[in-house]
């Protein structure tokens, strides 16, 4: 894709130019910086302060410390980029930097390494007690029996998340001897059987089956408490846990109840739901061991990241192609007439691998009537970057995404059509797996180019997007709806919207709902089962 430009086409003298590093960089990266612009290194700005001095900057340089919000963003009037030193975006307010044409970079491959190692670190220090030990040992007890571990060696660990950190993860499990077993709705079967990994049907799946447990997905609507009560009591008794990807994933409190109670032997953690977090009800329990956010805390991982930052924010601030901009349809070279269907693309793949489930081997994006006419490289890209967003570790970029569906083994097609006898012009994601194909389209409609999904499962319907949806297929006849409601009402969960297609009367028809809240797992199972459905679906977006 090095046909698209990334970041605003100024061009001012290179030594002119300002850079405002707000947190601890590598000595390298700042010797890289410096060796093109001016830079002042100011650590523990507050968020009223940094907006009070945003405004002089060409570009900004963070870790996870400073917090670049709208506001700030709304007085940032010279900033062209924002550099994150490492994966994570949390604290970024990307929509309002793409509104504003400020380009957001990352390193996301400068601590996929360290992350893998402190997991596997961790995982031995909690089976063999290690902490425990070191510290009796040096306050004068010698406990040799006290503590009693477990090998690696023929146990079974699950991993959530197959991105480049759970893969590294599970070769090294692989060389341990350990079975490893894995849920990643993205991975290709034949992509896992190549890793040695079997693949699961669910997060509970994985639980029911793994001695030790691990998690390497991105913090998301979908992915918060992704492992809860649930899914802990489905874990053997005496398996244990171990997180260093987001906080949050996990329900700590949960967590805390399943190894106080005995049923889990202990807990590994590298990352919380609040940090700096310096008491926990976690801290005080035998079996668990923990680090303050160490994963990417290596010299090696700290000097990747300063020089990549460095390398991007360079080439940003030269007006030149940027391989890890997270945003990079600030670009000015994406077609105009494509531009307003990049969102749409984006949000067409995320529904359609929902919908799809696991196993996905294929995904196919079709672009019919005058769009087609364009260069829609940029639209298959978003479609990809929103069929992976949800689940891998690091953002999705234009650059990474073809990548990643690369190393799960998924093919990537497109096909253009001027036809379009329905719409002027229509988007179509076909994403085809174990179960079949799952297609979605969606078209642009009315002066403000709003979006909407026309076609679910072959089915013709005309629904805004929404957080929260849910698509139920079930047989035509009375009744169905009102079982769906009652449900959802007893539930709290209130319907915004609802639209329902058909082939024929008392054929297969389709329900799709906006609803205010997410649906839980356990009334999406009762829905399917008091209403008969053939099939539950619900799909979260990050956005309305």
């Amino acid at each position: 894709m090095a046909g698209f430009a990334a970041g605003r086409p100024r061009r001012p003298t290179m030594c002119a130019m300002k850079v405002l590093v707000c947190d601890e960089l590598a000595a390298s990266g700042l010797r890289a910086l410096r060796e093109h612009f001016d830079v002042d290194v100011r650590t523990g700005l507050s968020p009223e302060e940094l907006a009070e001095v945003v405004g002089d900057y060409d570009a900004l340089v963070i870790r996870s410390a400073t917090r670049v919000t709208a506001s700030v963003i709304e007085r940032a009037h010279n900033l062209k980029v924002v550099g994150r030193a490492g994966i994570g975006l949390d604290n970024v307010d990307v929509d309002a930097a793409t509104r504003a044409g400020i380009l957001v970079v990352n390193a996301p491959q400068s601590n996929v390494l360290s992350a893998a190692e402190h997991t596997l670190a961790l995982m031995l220090a909690q089976a063999r007690n290690i902490p425990q030990a070191h510290a009796a040992l040096v306050a004068g007890s010698w406990e040799r029996s006290r503590w009693e571990g477990v090998e690696l060696h023929g146990k079974t660990l699950g991993i959530i998340g197959l991105g480049r950190v759970g893969t590294l993860v599970a070769q090294r499990a692989n060389a341990f001897g350990m079975r490893v077993v894995a849920y990643d709705p993205y991975i290709a079967p034949a992509r896992a059987q190549q890793m040695g990994v079997a693949l699961a049907a669910s997060v509970i799946d994985v639980c029911r089956r793994a001695d030790f447990l691990t998690i390497h997905l991105p913090k998301t609507p979908e992915t918060v408490g992704i492992v809860g009560r649930d899914e802990l009591a489905a874990l053997p008794p005496g398996a244990r846990v171990i997180n260093t990807a987001r906080g949050g994933l996990i329900d700590e409190d949960a967590l805390a109840d399943a190894i106080a109670s005995g049923h889990l032997a202990g807990a590994a953690l590298d990352v919380f739901a609040d940090e700096p977090v310096a008491e926990h009800r976690l801290f005080g329990l035998p079996g668990v061991v923990v680090t303050p956010h160490l994963g990417a805390s290596t010299t090696e991982a700290q000097d990747k990241a300063g020089l990549a930052i460095a390398e991007q924010v360079t080439l940003a601030l030269r007006g030149e192609f940027v391989p890890f901009a997270v945003n990079v349809d600030v670009g000015a070279d994406i077609p105009e007439a494509v531009r307003p269907y990049m969102r749409l693309a984006e949000r067409l793949g995320r529904v359609a691998v929902a919908l799809a489930g696991a196993g996905i081997e294929r995904l196919r994006f079709d672009y019919h009537g005058a769009i087609a006419e364009h260069d829609t490289r940029a639209l298959t890209l978003s479609g990809l970057r929103g069929a992976f967003s949800a689940v891998v570790h690091e953002p999705v970029t234009f650059v990474n995404a073809p990548l990643l569906a690369r190393e799960r083994g998924i093919s990537v097609e497109e096909s253009k059509s001027s036809q379009s006898l329905d719409y002027v012009n229509l988007v179509e994601v076909h994403a085809e797996g174990e179960a079949g194909t799952v297609s979605v389209g969606g078209v642009l409609v009315g002066k403000r180019d709003t979006e909407r999904l026309v076609r679910v499962y072959g089915y013709d319907i005309d629904m805004a997007f929404a957080p929260n949806m849910a698509f139920f297929r079930y047989e035509d006849r009375p009744g169905v709806i009102g079982i769906v409601g009652s449900i959802l009402g007893q539930a709290g969960i209130n319907i915004a919207a609802m639209q329902v297609g058909r082939t024929s009367e008392g054929g297969e028809a389709l329900m799709g709902l906006a609803v205010d809240s997410p649906v839980p797992d356990d009334v999406l199972r009762r829905i399917l089962a008091e209403a008969e459905l053939h099939s539950a679906r619900t799909v979260t977006l990050d956005g309305s």
